[in-house]
Parts: C-alpha cells; sequence; structure tokens
C-alpha cells in the first residue's frame, strides 16, 4: 500500500482540526490503527472507512478510493500477510520450510516453482513478488521482534539445491548476528517435540489481542480464540524449551552453510 491514501487521510484530518486521538474517538477506532493508516502500513476494512468519512464529512471518499494491493497469495493467508505487517512481535515455528519473510529470493523463487498444480511463469513471478515484499517489515531497525524457531529438519532438506540452501541459512545467521531475529534450532536429538503437527506463527499487537496461524496441506487457519492462542503458545514454548541455544544454534546453522558449500 503506498502512503497517498494515508497522505490524503492525514489533510482531512489535519484541516478538521482533530488529532488521531480524536479522530479515532469520533470513529471508534484506536489512535494508533490510525497511525498506521496515515502511515501506510495497514489498509483500512471497508467499515474502518465507512466511520472514517463520517467522522471527517467526506462523504464516501475514503470507502470509494480503498487501495488495491497487486497481491498473489493463498486465500485463507490473505489476512495473517495483513496482521504480519502490524505486529510488534512474531514468533515463527517452521518444520518444512523457511518461514516466508525469513527467505531469500532463491529459495523462495524454488518453493514457488515446485508447487502443485503448477502456475504460469507470470504467476510464480507475482506470488514471488508477493513472498518478498513480505520480508520488508525486517527493515525496521526494531519492531517487529521475530523469533525463528527452526526444525533441524527443513535445514538438511536441499530446497532448490546446495548453493540456494547455504545462501538461505547464511541469511538467517546474518539477521540473527545483526540482533535483528532471534533463532533457535530444535535438533533431530530432542524427538517427539510439541510442534511436529505443523507449522505456526504467534502475533502480538500494540491495539488488539494476540493471534496464532497454523499452517498444513493446501490449508491454514487464523486462530484468535483466546484459550485456542494460549494453547498455541504454551506448546511453542515447551518447543522453545527443546531448542539449542542461541549460540549453538547459529554455530549450527554456520556448519550446515558450510556443509552446503558456502565458505565466507
Amino acid at each position: 500500500m503506498g502512503t497517498t491514501y494515508g497522505d490524503w487521510l492525514k489533510e482531512q484530518r489535519e484541516v478538521a482540526g482533530l488529532t488521531q486521538q480524536q479522530l479515532a474517538d469520533a470513529a471508534i477506532m484506536t489512535r494508533t490503527h490510525i497511525a498506521h493508516i496515515e502511515a501506510g502500513r495497514r489498509v483500512p476494512s471497508k467499515e474502518d472507512a465507512r466511520r472514517l468519512d463520517n467522522a471527517l464529512n467526506t462523504g464516501n471518499v475514503l470507502s470509494r478510493f480503498l487501495p488495491q494491493e497487486d497481491v498473489a497469495a493463498a486465500d485463507y493467508f490473505e489476512a495473517v500477510r495483513l496482521l504480519e505487517q502490524q505486529a510488534v512481535m512474531i514468533r515463527e515455528f517452521a518444520l518444512s520450510f523457511v518461514p516466508g519473510i525469513l527467505q531469500t529470493e532463491g529459495y523462495a523463487r524454488a518453493v514457488l516453482s515446485a508447487g502443485f498444480p503448477p502456475v504460469s511463469e507470470e504467476e510464480r513471478d507475482r506470488r514471488l513478488v508477493t513472498r518478498l515484499g513480505r520480508a520488508a517489515i525486517l527493515q525496521e531497525p526494531v519492531t517487529p521482534m521475530v523469533w525463528a524457531l527452526l526444525d533441524e529438519a527443513l535445514l538438511r532438506r536441499p530446497v532448490g539445491g546446495e548453493d540456494v540452501m547455504a545462501e538461505q541459512i547464511t541469511h538467517i545467521v546474518r539477521l540473527a548476528e545483526a540482533g535483528r531475529i532471534r533463532a533457535h534450532v530444535v535438533p533431530f536429538g530432542v524427538g517427539h517435540h510439541w510442534l511436529l503437527e505443523g507449522m505456526l506463527t504467534l502475533m502480538w499487537f500494540e491495539d488488539q489481542p494476540p493471534v496464532a496461524y497454523s499452517e498444513g496441506l493446501r490449508m491454514g487457519k487464523l486462530h484468535d480464540s483466546p484459550s485456542v492462542v494460549h494453547e498455541l503458545r504454551s506448546r511453542y514454548d515447551l518447543a522453545l524449551g527443546e531448542a539449542m541455544p542461541t549460540k549453538e544454534s547459529l554455530a549450527l546453522l554456520k556448519a550446515t552453510a558450510r556443509d552446503y558449500g558456502h565458505h565466507d
């Protein structure tokens, strides 16, 4: 989403002589929500836009000209993709593939190229742009805080070949050593652990309750029930307790990259 819509909203708010908090109160929203929209980090829902139009007396302009993003993502993932951009903390568990926000171009291309049923090169490239665009949240210096809990199995599966894997693992190491993410590996030696059923993402926000997202073959589910989120967070914590500490995890990642032929 570009900032044109957000800039126009800010301009109308200032013309009306309202602070973000005053507009939030009038539109029955949170100040943080208004700030995200004005900064271009959040696309308002149709209901949000309707309430903003009413509060600012702008007719149906904000409702009519909602920004449309050229994105390519599975229907069940779209809401998660938008929440991902708003989160202040993200905790990922990955069993088969590197989490999307951490994927390099080569790794993402290999994953998307192996999908079934096959798609056209044009559609694959659209999906690739969307996938890589998600990583833009890591360009922010602090938030979201990201924890990556990786099952050792995904490190040993050479998706895209040895060079692609070496580059991908080294990318994770660099993010971790720069302090941008925390990375932990659950080693094979643990055997069964609490997250072996599939991948899991936990997200926290400034202005709404935490959510969880779980995914399996051709399906994904967003969980917002407090009891379910609590259970999944507990599973994550238990699996994290079985993982290698940061120092040892990074050592394993570096050794694995070297095994794939990366010598930097």
